[in-house]
């Protein structure tokens, strides 16, 4: 499903208010996890950035305490911005004001409960510069600490080393996060190699579709959903460590 209620108890969608009340000041970070709902070519669901956000995040709030850390996630955020994906059908786009205005609000919303920290777990990256717009702004608003975290970058070099240059949306990567962790939501016999219409070297495109046939990029035939585990595991562990480190920074100025 696309945002679970399987809740465990980290998660805010299983504590009564007394519950969160207790909860939300003695965690080190209170984690969003945010996705989108877009085109994720022939072969995957809308909900492709959702699901990873929420399967994602659940692997880093579980493996926190082995970092001394604890956490409080939120129920996940599925919609993001995503207009560049709007001529496909599913897309479902915030304009960016809005989604920065949607995650500043949420932020100074935990902060009045005690949050001290207000990390973003991202999966979509249409949600990058408004999400750095909101956490400038929740900042310097409120004086609480936020850590936007982009997962993938976490994974890079891993995907880039595994799959070549060209593993983008839809394609080797995403597919192979899919098929880890929902491997039913994958329409197997429309796998295919992506079409790249365009490959631009300085234009912005005006939509997805004007860079490829299908909607996605790079090779799902080449999805390795064992590989992708132990992806996870390594960029767990280096986002844990990282934040770590900056909360200890944090902790000497």
């Amino acid at each position: 499903m696309t945002v679970s209620l399987d809740y465990e108890n980290y998660d805010l969608g299983s504590m009564t208010w007394e519950d969160a009340e207790e909860a939300i000041p003695n965690a080190d970070f209170v984690v969003l996890p945010t996705g989108s709902i877009e085109q994720h070519s022939i072969h995957l669901p809308v909900t492709v950035d959702t699901l990873r956000a929420e399967n994602l995040t659940r692997e880093l709030v579980t493996a926190a305490p082995d970092h001394d850390l604890s956490m409080v996630r939120l129920p996940t955020l599925p919609y993001g911005y995503s207009e560049h994906h709007m001529p496909l059908a599913g897309t479902v786009t915030l304009q960016p004001d809005t989604y920065q205005k949607v995650l500043e609000e949420i932020a100074k919303s935990v902060h009045e409960h005690g949050a001290k920290r207000f990390l973003i777990v991202n999966c979509h990256g249409g949600n990058r510069q408004p999400m750095k717009l909101a956490a400038d702004r929740v900042q310097r608003d409120t004086g609480m600490e936020v850590y936007p975290v982009h997962w993938t970058e976490f994974a890079r070099d891993q995907l880039q080393e595994r799959f070549g240059e060209d593993w983008g949306h839809a394609g080797d990567h995403e597919t192979s996060v899919i098929e880890l962790f929902h491997p039913d939501l994958v329409k197997t016999d429309k796998k295919e190699p992506q079409v790249r219409k365009a490959e631009f070297d300085a234009r912005q495109y005006t939509w997805f579709p004007d860079i490829t046939e299908q909607g996605g990029l790079g090779d799902p035939t080449n999805s390795d959903p064992e590989f992708m585990e132990k992806v996870v595991e390594d960029a767990t562990d280096a986002i844990l460590e990282a934040l770590k480190s900056d909360m200890e920074q944090a902790a000497d100025e």
